[in-house]
């Protein structure tokens, strides 16, 4: 073999191996590379991010610290009224789950008169959470919400599920509390407990915007 095509062979190979190092260097393959991907594509599709887990019932309940005042801020969708993702994220029981739905809140008779907390605690939390919220409007016409309803597996009383929500566009003062977001929930539940639609899925779409709940569910 001549001395050129030896010093040829050589340049062809150094090159081959340069260029998978540097592939390599760039994640091409790498389990970091692989890893993130999923992450990406699962998002795009609405999967969404995991829901905090909360402490589940209580046989006493206490008052729960609220996020500082003023720190929280309602968004709005076509007028209707949304949490703040930052002070609200939502929270789930785990005493509910999609493996015992028959016993909690599908039974017959009812689940969530056994597990709401009494209103001396939510009463004292609600002033707390509109002073989080700056919210200004008649107390009688707000609901101290579960994001994530106790009909869904939502948390009874962990903060980060409840807020104070305001009325609808339209309400009429004085006349209490009548929010839209109420019969979306019933419509959800109604949907686990007859298998339509898995727990996680109903709660998932709740935490992502109530208002688009049903509809991104195939509901509406």
């Amino acid at each position: 073999m001549s001395f050129t095509r030896r010093a040829t062979m050589t340049v062809v190979l150094s090159c081959l191996l340069l260029a998978g190092c540097k592939s390599a260097s760039l994640g091409g393959s790498s389990p970091s590379g692989t890893t993130s991907a999923p992450g990406a594509a699962s998002g795009a599709k609405g999967a969404g991010r995991a829901i905090a887990v909360g402490a589940g019932p209580q046989k006493k309940y206490t008052v729960q610290q609220q996020p500082a005042a003023g720190s929280c801020h309602y968004r709005y969708e076509k007028g209707e009224p949304l949490e703040d993702p930052a002070c609200t994220p939502g929270a789930v029981s785990p005493a509910v789950t999609q493996a015992n739905l028959a016993s909690t809140i599908c039974r017959k008779g009812g689940y969530t008169s056994g597990v709401r907390p009494s209103t001396y605690v939510t009463g004292k939390e609600k002033k707390l959470n509109a002073a989080s919220y700056g919210f200004t409007g008649s107390m009688r016409d707000a609901e101290y919400d579960h994001l994530i309803s106790l009909q869904l597996g939502g948390d009874p009383n962990d903060y980060r599920n409840l807020w104070v929500e305001p009325t609808d566009p339209g309400h009429k003062k004085g006349s209490g509390v009548n929010n839209l977001k109420d019969p979306v929930e019933t419509k959800l539940h109604t949907a686990v407990c007859s298998g339509k639609v898995t727990l996680a899925a109903a709660q998932q779409a709740i935490v992502t915007d109530w208002t688009t709940a049903l509809t991104r569910l195939g509901l509406s």
